[in-house]
């Protein structure tokens, strides 16, 4: 028998959460690296999800601290669709996925674990990523650590704006 090793989700397993709210600007001085963030735009930043539904699942979400869409001005919603044509280039350059999911969870009864400050979810997907672990075990297996994937994509996201050219 093999053991799958996914540490850094025993925090959320076990309920303990971050006392402040993981997208606003200030993150209880934390640094970036410390808080995954790959992206700090002026508008809105790119972070890697630490409790990942799969490798490379990114989390793309405005500085300011709404709670939907429609509380958005226009240049923050331009500035999050670039940012997340961004990401997905990036991943698609940097880990070669099949497709990707993408989406919002608005509220707690559609899955928000941070319902009050809106985010896009990024999640790389590839052919046969999901298996028997998780239809029978509930176990989602993470090949690469976090750090790892961090240190591979943070050389990506060094510009301000979007590099259409990746």
């Amino acid at each position: 028998m093999q053991n799958l090793w996914a540490p850094w989700r025993i925090d959320y397993i076990l309920g303990k959460r971050e006392p402040y709210c993981i997208f606003c600007p200030e993150g209880d001085g934390l640094s970036d690296e410390e808080r995954l963030i790959l992206h700090r735009g002026r508008s809105s930043m790119v972070m890697m999800n630490k409790y990942p539904y799969n490798n490379g699942h990114l989390l793309v979400a405005p500085w300011r601290h709404v709670s939907t869409p429609a509380d958005l001005t226009q240049e923050e919603l331009l500035d999050l669709m670039n940012w997340l044509n961004r990401s997905m280039a990036v991943l698609k350059h940097v880990m070669r996925p099949d497709g990707f999911n993408v989406g919002l969870n608005l509220g707690t009864a559609a899955g928000a674990g941070v319902e009050d400050h809106v985010h896009f979810h990024i999640v790389p997907r590839w052919h046969g990523d999901t298996n028997f672990l998780m239809v029978f075990g509930e176990v989602r297996s993470i090949p690469e650590h976090l750090r790892q994937t961090y240190v591979k994509l943070l050389p990506h996201f060094g510009t301000e704006e979007p590099d259409e050219t990746l």
